[in-house]
């Protein structure tokens, strides 16, 4: 079993900058893709980025402005969020599953954290 724990959100002026961390524990010896995903009030859960081992990827609406990143040596992954828009306004949840490659499917993570909200204003 895997706990994570998501910190970091807040309210942001558009144009600002948030780091989101997410701190991993329990088996965590072990070898799990990590990834971020978002849920914006009425709308469904959505992929932001994911991280395995050695590569990224990211939805095509924060590329270029996002970056996930993590450091194994603190069992913590983070999400840079650079030029945010208030359509970046949502609940963003951080999410393993286990294995060396990430998804992009909410359905692939067995793990996931409560989540921490993010709203931009205009």
């Amino acid at each position: 079993q895997v706990q994570l724990v998501e910190s970091g959100g807040g309210l942001v002026q558009a144009g600002g900058s948030l780091r989101l961390s997410c701190a991993a524990s329990g088996r965590t010896s072990s070898r799990y893709a990590m990834a971020w995903f978002r849920q914006a009030p009425g709308k469904e859960r959505e992929f932001v980025a994911c991280i395995s081992w050695s590569t990224t990827n990211y939805a095509d609406s924060v590329k270029g402005r996002f970056t996930i990143s993590r450091d194994n040596a603190k069992n913590t992954a983070y999400l840079q969020m650079n030029s945010l828009k208030p359509e970046d306004t949502a609940v963003y949840y951080c999410a393993a599953r286990s294995g060396s490659y990430g998804s992009s499917r909410t359905y692939d993570y067995s793990y996931w954290g409560q989540g921490t909200h993010v709203a931009v204003s205009s």
